[in-house]
């Protein structure tokens, strides 16, 4: 394949990962855009800049000289329009750039939803580093802000706001939070956590508008049941949804993302897509059409590059997995496990008494094949819980084995014998014995890694 000039719009994961990928297999000319910032830095790590625990710096993954070094072009600047005709980026500035093949990797921004009151100061969204920007200004002087939204990020933002003794209020319009992704245990657990943190945790509460000052800021919101709460901050943590304005306006087929085939490609000759704002024409069994998820972008990165070079094969993303943090918990789920069983399926649940740590296992009640997990406050291994749920390894078989999955550090507490224990009050007819001497483990570990 002769050289050619690849543009790849955003330097997030997925832009960053494809841009590597392609210089390890090619000597393709690279040029990375974004009007964020200049180099790639690690999104998750933003709330750890608020809080003071890093700075910008730290949060940059390579040096800045590795980009030189490795022939890949970054150029800082927003793009206004893609000319797919002469296949150039334009730019706000007036500037253009020609390319040979193009990605977008744009990347998505936090929900809005018409709310009267959302351009007011004070009121923003947590995604982008102009974000966090907009989040110390905004910090400055504020004693209380309101969260609206029961996802993820509601739950990063009420922590560092508790850093800078920022009161804050949760509005959830569901009866638990998060309760469209987890099942009612594990979300009467986070909703005890954020409680425990000093949260005003408000469930089934949603916004009516957010009021002014008189002078263009934030003075309180009003909920649907009219009530009345002051505030300075007003965080709309609802969700993302991908970031395509200027994409859908130079003619590239889309939908609530940018629209592309198995391959990742767009409907444009020349132009792919891959990450938090593509949406796939046909999702991979089993999985979403949009994923917006930072190792889903990494795959997708991966992929474009090496279809790209020629290597060409369907994005295939394997089972799905997740992980986050919900103040001192942490949570870990593989495979699928929706928040209502479905027909055939049955599930295994178990919670320490002290209300902070559980396990979650969904499986066929026929077969008996594992389906996915839920882990809260215990570490379990991504690589082991893969292998069982691809081989079907029956709900015995993951539980006799458990202690392969853990991956607390050295000396921390362990709970498969409790967990096994209530299984067997569960299921007396069909008891499990917990295989936990040292030669089978290492046997066992050792052939799920191979």
């Amino acid at each position: 394949m002769s050289e050619r000039h690849i543009v790849i719009l955003g330097n997030g994961i997925t832009g960053i990962t494809a841009a590597r990928t392609l210089r390890k297999r090619s000597n393709h000319r690279i040029t990375v855009v974004s009007g964020e910032t200049e180099h790639h830095f690690s999104r998750t790590a933003l709330m750890y800049i608020f809080m003071g625990d890093m700075r910008y710096e730290d949060t940059k993954p390579f040096p800045d000289d590795f980009w030189a070094k490795n022939r890949i072009d970054l150029k800082q600047g927003w793009v206004d329009s893609i000319d797919s005709q002469q296949k150039q980026l334009l730019f706000k500035n007036g500037e253009s750039l020609k390319y040979d093949t193009l990605i977008l990797a744009t990347g998505s921004k936090p929900n809005r939803f018409g709310w009267p009151g959302e351009e007011l100061i004070g009121v923003q969204g947590l995604y982008s580093y102009q974000d966090l920007e907009m989040m110390e200004r905004n910090a400055k002087g504020a004693k209380r802000a309101v969260l609206v939204g029961g996802g993820l990020i509601g739950v990063e933002v009420a922590e560092m706001l508790l850093t800078r003794n920022i009161q804050v209020t949760f509005l959830v319009r569901e009866k638990t939070f998060w309760g469209s992704v987890l099942p009612i245990g594990e979300s009467a657990m986070i909703n005890r956590e954020i409680r425990a943190h000093g949260v005003d945790l408000r469930l089934e509460t949603g916004l009516k508008e957010i009021l002014s000052d008189g002078e263009g800021r934030v003075r309180a919101v009003e909920t649907l049941s009219g009530d009345e709460i002051a505030c300075e901050m007003v965080f709309l943590t609802a969700g993302v949804s991908p970031q395509i304005e200027m994409v859908k306006a130079s003619g590239i087929e889309c939908d609530r993302g940018i629209l592309v085939d198995r391959f990742l490609k767009t409907s444009v000759p020349d132009i792919w897509a891959g990450g938090d704002c593509a949406q796939h024409r046909e999702a991979p069994e089993g999985r979403r059409p949009i994923e917006q998820v930072w190792y889903t972008g990494k795959i997708q990165g991966e992929r474009l590059a090496a279809n790209i070079c020629g290597d060409l094969a369907e994005y295939d993303p394997g089972i799905w997995f997740n992980s986050a943090k919900f103040f001192d918990i942490e949570y870990q789920t593989y495979g699928w496990v929706m928040p209502k069983l479905k027909e055939g399926e049955k599930s295994f649940y178990w919670e320490h008494p002290e209300g902070n740590k559980s396990v979650r296992i969904n499986f066929e009640e026929k077969s008996g094949a594992v389906l996915g997990v839920n882990v809260f406050g215990i570490r379990h291994r991504h690589q082991v819980w893969e292998q069982w749920i691809l081989e079907k390894k029956t709900i015995h078989e993951v539980l006799t084995h458990l202690g392969a999955a853990n991956f607390d550090p050295e000396f921390y507490r362990q709970y498969e014998s409790e967990i096994i224990t209530a299984f067997n009050l569960l299921y007396p007819d069909q008891p499990v014995e917990l295989k936990t001497q040292k030669g089978l483990f290492s046997k066992f570990f050792a052939k799920i890694l191979k």
